[in-house]
């Protein structure tokens, strides 16, 4: 299935588009609310500024894909891969990444308020400036993910990384517990 086709059947109300190929699809902007991508191959795609609120994702393929500003608010992203991916800025929030390979991702600036990070691996990820008020982070190591530890360490003022309301049992960092 090609680019156009998954549009003209999306705005034919259709939803389920599980187990496709879509490597390197241009679906920038796109309005994709709903939509099922259960294990979809959209590596290498474009998908600055979509919007995916509320889709399923789970177990997808989205290495390396653009998804800079991308509205993912509520999306299961259960087990979906993430390596390389470009997520800066992208609206996260409610979302379920449990088990998400986030590896190298780019998440600069990404809102991931209330998003489930259950045993997400974040090795080498940027959350410089992400925002993971909320979020629960059960088994995962921020430890492994670049800026967290810099800016955790340095003066409270200067933190770019937010994690309010977080339970200092829930988060530790090289067994120190921190919370703001």
């Amino acid at each position: 299935m090609n680019t156009q086709e998954l549009l003209h059947r999306y705005q034919a109300q259709e939803r389920n588009f599980e187990e496709l190929s879509l490597h390197q699809a241009n679906l920038v902007g796109a309005n994709l609310q709903r939509i099922n991508f259960t294990r979809t191959d959209l590596s290498g795609s474009d998908l600055n500024g979509a919007d995916l609120s509320g889709s399923c994702l789970k177990q997808a393929n989205l290495t390396d894909a653009d998804l800079e500003k991308a509205n993912l608010v509520g999306a299961n992203l259960v087990e979906v891969n993430l390596i390389g991916a470009d997520l800066k800025e992208a609206n996260l929030a409610g979302a379920d990444l449990t088990k998400a390979d986030l590896r190298c991702a780019n998440l600069e600036g990404a809102n991931l308020t209330g998003a489930n990070l259950t045993q997400v691996n974040l090795e080498g990820a940027n959350l410089k400036g992400a925002n993971l008020s909320e979020a629960q982070i059960i088994g995962t190591d921020l430890n492994v993910a670049d800026n967290v530890a810099e800016q955790w360490n340095s003066e409270p003022s200067s933190r770019e990384t937010h994690l309010h309301g977080r339970s200092p049992n829930w988060v530790t960092w090289s067994g120190q517990k921190f919370s703001e």
